[in-house]
């Protein structure tokens, strides 16, 4: 008998090991700061580096492997940028993974691993985090499911359904509430931050190896075109953002909105939902205000988020490229 591959689980210890990978950098880099301040205490300077210590959990906006759409490429989501434009650097433990509604950002096992990094007492110098940080609720709408939550393009309908959404909208809701008791059961008055995500073009562009369209097919389906199809977007996306407003105007979820909305101009998507390494550059820069965070200037910053992979290849393609030109010149000299 032929064993069938269980995908599911091939999968799950993928997202393991991912995890495992990041958070062990983070901590190592926890621990170099760490010496640094003992030195520090010991001869008696001033300690210069005293990161702020945060939790993310979320989706692909944290946990993008490539940059655009060039799947040869290294990751560029918000906390890679995060890390990169602030100095000094964040230390970011992280249970996010692309692909996660916020039901499974806070389903049981998500909320165990949670619970596991918030128990590690070692990894949090104040013995909690300074921030949470939160990517939720695009999966929940976008993807196969966003067709649910359209009307028929009759000429009569006006795009979204209300009903329908308000109820994913609910489900959203309930996944922050769950997430805010839990942090008020084992890391008390550790503030909340979320983003609203920032207005895409339903144009169809999917990412590399198969992931998306995510929106385009449903408008489609539905029948509506692409300009009405981006109001139809935007509208979803300013409920989203009245939604979270909601939950941050209650003192006692002390939960902060990260205002990204209109931070995007259309040259900054890779696709459909995924920005490129310069618009999630610009949303980090958001959170890092929004957290005050000691940004780097721009040029720093730029320099910063180049992958060493990028550099190392400009360096070792240069003398090619000029010894091509040298044989130009030789040839047409002759």
């Amino acid at each position: 008998m032929i064993a069938v591959p269980d995908f599911n689980s091939q999968l799950q210890a993928q997202i393991e090991r991912d995890l495992l990978a990041w958070n062990d950098a983070e901590e190592r880099q926890s621990t170099r700061y760490r010496a640094a301040h003992e030195a520090a205490i010991v001869l008696g300077a001033t300690f210069h580096l005293e990161p702020k210590h945060l939790l993310a959990i979320g989706d692909s906006w944290f946990d993008y492997p490539i940059e655009g759409n060039n799947p040869f490429s290294g990751p560029s989501d918000i906390k890679v940028q995060l890390k990169a434009i602030c100095n000094p650097s964040p230390v970011i433990y992280s249970t996010a993974h692309r692909g996660d509604a916020s039901t499974e950002e806070m389903s049981l096992p998500k909320q165990e691993r949670i619970l596991e990094l918030l128990m590690d007492k070692a990894k949090w110098p104040k013995g909690k985090p300074d921030a949470i940080i939160v990517s939720a609720g695009g999966n929940d709408v976008a993807g196969n499911n966003f067709c649910i939550f359209l009307d028929y393009n009759d000429g009569k309908a006006s795009g979204l359904n209300a009903e329908r959404y308000a109820g994913v909208l609910a489900i959203v809701q309930s996944s922050y509430l769950s997430l805010f008791a839990l942090r008020d059961r084992h890391a008390k008055n550790v503030p909340v931050y979320a983003h609203c995500y920032d207005f895409p073009t339903p144009d169809g562009v999917p990412a590399p190896c198969g992931n998306g369209p995510w929106l385009k097919p449903s408008l489609d389906f539905c029948n509506w075109p692409v300009i009405r199809g981006k109001v139809i977007v935007h509208d979803a996306l300013v409920q989203f953002k009245t939604m979270l407003d909601g939950l941050a105007a209650d003192a006692k979820n002390n939960f902060h909105v990260v205002p990204t909305q209109g931070t995007l101009n259309d040259s900054h998507w890779a696709n459909e939902l995924h920005p490129d390494p310069a618009g999630f550059r610009k949303i980090a820069q958001k959170f890092a205000t929004a957290l005050q965070l000691n940004q780097l200037s721009v040029r720093s910053a730029r320099k910063a988020v180049t992958p060493p992979t990028v550099k190392a290849q400009k360096v070792a393609t240069a003398p090619k490229a000029q010894g091509r030109k040298l044989k130009r010149k030789t040839s047409a000299a002759r």
